[in-house]
């Protein structure tokens, strides 16, 4: 698996699939969410919704709209919008979005800063535990992974953390 650390807006990438750390109920209204679902357009909101309760430590998959994207998987880190929330939900978040991404096949994803917004958990804790879960990621798909986001202090969070799971 190949790992990489980009400044970008996850809405505008052209990979197989984007990972939104969302709620369970599927309302795509802040954030990384509403970016999302304010690019690609409320039919990617409306097929979450029908999947919805989405538990934390599950995931589904919709279609990316209007996005480069094509797909969207919508990994719970909170059962409610703007709940804050346990680094334990990032890990469980980021473990189902691999999971859904082996299973459709997907070669090339992009995931944010999962529960570093309203979740409130600290980029450091939330990197750590999601470089922590790629590690652990032992199937052949997806085979590149991009840790996107525009803010600075988490892109380093992410940089830091790789470096740091490198180490014997």
């Amino acid at each position: 698996m190949q790992v990489h650390v980009a400044k970008a807006d996850i809405s505008q990438l052209p990979v197989d699939a984007v990972i939104n750390p969302a709620n369970s109920l599927g309302v795509m209204s802040g954030g990384v969410a509403g970016a999302l679902r304010r690019r690609g357009g409320a039919q990617i909101e409306e097929e979450a919704k029908l999947a919805a309760p989405i538990a934390v430590g599950a995931a589904v998959v919709t279609t990316g709209g209007k996005l480069w994207s094509k797909h969207v998987i919508h990994a719970p880190t909170m059962e409610e919008p703007a709940m804050k929330i346990g680094v334990e939900n990032v890990g469980r978040a980021t473990r189902a979005a691999l999971i859904a991404a082996a299973a459709r096949g997907f070669d090339v994803i992009a995931i944010p800063g999962m529960g570093t917004g309203v979740g409130g958990v600290s980029p450091d804790e939330a990197a750590r535990a999601m470089v922590a879960e790629l590690r652990a990621h032992r199937g052949p798909k997806p085979h590149t992974i991009y840790l996107v986001d525009l803010d600075d202090n988490i892109l380093r969070a992410f940089e830091f953390a790789l470096r740091e799971s490198q180490q014997p």
